[in-house]
């Protein structure tokens, strides 16, 4: 009689046989895949784009930066802050939040920015419950490990970024880009990824989409954060299609000559996509390698644009009275500093100072430019329209609100937050303390409250010009 165990035994040979011959034959799966730019598509590319100043007399714009589930938390600390501060804006008791217009995110930001984007008010507490106290790091191990998912993995299109795409698709519950514009009152959404070849950004907008001939609408927002999350090493590149060797209208590059070096690079990197020949294919990976701000190619574009009012869309209603700029940074330390230390750096120690110290000062060359951005357009509307043609009001103020994970202000807490890894989960401890510091350092910020003084001014002069009649 053949004992129990020798039984376990034999049936754990045959299914580890049976799982190496299923892994033996490569798997031809094809994961999801863009479709080309249609005829009413088409139309779209910058219009769609456009930030409308319709019937607005505040603009604002949040941008979630990269980090992980540290950055999701932080980020989501910042928005809700937003939604609990409330102003008297066009008479009506409003919370800020509900001024939103767009919301950029990069990497574990995306997350939380394109969360918020399709589920709106729902994201508090909503959020919290679906991704940031579960444990998605975990579950998308498991997830990698299911027979199925090992299989697809043998394939050569198909790669560990598509199953954490295929975890996001839970998320997000397969919307798409074009879900986002049939829900009015939602920001629009802005997701930054790097171009593996170029190294420079790549961002889900109808201007990039125009680009490679491409229909942004039918883009799940799985996507999007897959690819603005895929970290080189630990996940692979996702891919897109270049659809331009068969495109219905080619976007119109030409320009006058510059001597604008951001703006020549923006114009050599937008013509490559124009060969498909030479470039079939456009893989990305992790935002962050390019713009942990997802900030550097709004100021580029608005460069090249010719300035502030040329990317506002002209009403010529002259009604714009506020431009706000939230930038969240929650940018972690180097683990190590290789610096302290006359022994040779390990391999961790390398990639964590390249991702992270290499990172930090890219970021803070986009701060300096953000901050040097932002003088010149006051300068700007400081001057008359050429055209005559102005969206904004003639007292129009420009309000920049840095928030930094920096400058959470107890020493110790600051330390402790900074060191937390840059994963898709953190513990529910880390995850109370960086939503805690997103909303305690946005409402302690001097920007911020040098917002709202303004918001006050403003409540003033009309009640005052109400008790004059």
């Amino acid at each position: 009689m053949t004992k129990p165990d020798s039984r376990v035994g034999s049936w754990c040979r045959v299914v580890g046989l049976a799982m190496l011959l299923l892994l033996a034959s490569c798997s031809a799966v094809r994961p999801w895949q863009n479709q080309p730019m249609g005829s009413v598509t088409s139309r779209k590319t910058v219009k769609q784009d456009a930030i409308t100043s319709d019937e607005r007399s505040m603009l604002m714009f949040v941008s979630l930066s990269g980090g992980g589930a540290r950055a999701s938390a932080f980020g989501y600390g910042v928005l809700d802050a937003l939604r609990q501060t409330r102003v008297m804006w066009q008479g009506r008791d409003i919370s800020l939040l509900d001024e939103l217009d767009v919301i950029s995110g990069v990497s574990g930001g995306s997350i939380t920015a394109a969360y918020f984007a399709a589920f709106g008010a729902e994201t508090f507490p909503g959020f919290e419950h679906a991704f940031l106290r579960r444990n998605f790091q975990d579950g998308l191990i498991s997830h990698a490990f299911k027979p199925d998912n090992l299989y697809d993995l043998t394939s050569p299109w198909f790669g560990r970024s598509n199953l954490l795409e295929r975890r996001l698709e839970q998320l997000f519950q397969g919307k798409t880009f074009g879900d986002l514009t049939e829900q009015p009152g939602r920001p629009r959404l802005l997701v930054t990824a790097t171009d593996l070849s170029l190294g420079s950004s790549f961002e889900f907008t109808w201007r990039q989409f125009a680009l490679i001939c491409s229909d942004l609408d039918s883009v799940p927002l799985s996507f999007a954060v897959a690819a603005s999350s895929a970290v080189p090493i630990a996940l692979s590149p996702l891919t897109l299609k270049n659809h331009n060797g068969d495109c219905p209208k080619v976007p119109n590059l030409k320009t006058s000559v510059t001597d604008d070096f951001r703006v020549r690079m923006l114009r050599q990197y937008q013509r490559s996509y124009l060969d498909a020949r030479a470039r079939p294919y456009i893989h990305l990976v992790d935002g962050g390698l390019a713009d942990n701000l997802g900030l550097r190619s709004l100021l580029d574009r608005s460069q090249a644009d010719g300035g502030l009012r040329s990317s506002v869309r002209q009403t010529g209603g002259g009604k714009i009275a506020r431009l706000v700029i939230v930038a969240v940074n929650a940018e972690r330390e180097p683990g190590v500093v290789i610096d302290s230390s006359d022994k040779v750096p390990s391999i961790a120690q390398v990639l964590d100072t390249l991702l992270f110290g290499a990172g930090s000062r890219a970021t803070a060359e986009t701060l300096g430019l953000l901050s040097d951005t932002v003088q010149a357009w006051r300068r700007e509307l400081g001057q008359e329209a050429v055209d005559g043609k102005d969206p904004f009001a003639p007292d129009a103020q420009i309000h920049l609100v840095n928030v930094n994970l920096r400058d959470v202000p107890e020493l110790t807490e600051r330390r402790t937050l900074l060191q937390v890894p840059t994963a898709f989960s953190i513990s529910p401890g880390e995850v109370d303390q960086l939503v805690a510091a997103g909303r305690k350092v946005l409402l302690q910020s001097p920007q911020f409250q040098k917002l709202l003084r303004s918001l006050s001014e403003i409540r003033s002069q009309i009640q005052a010009r109400s008790a004059s009649f």
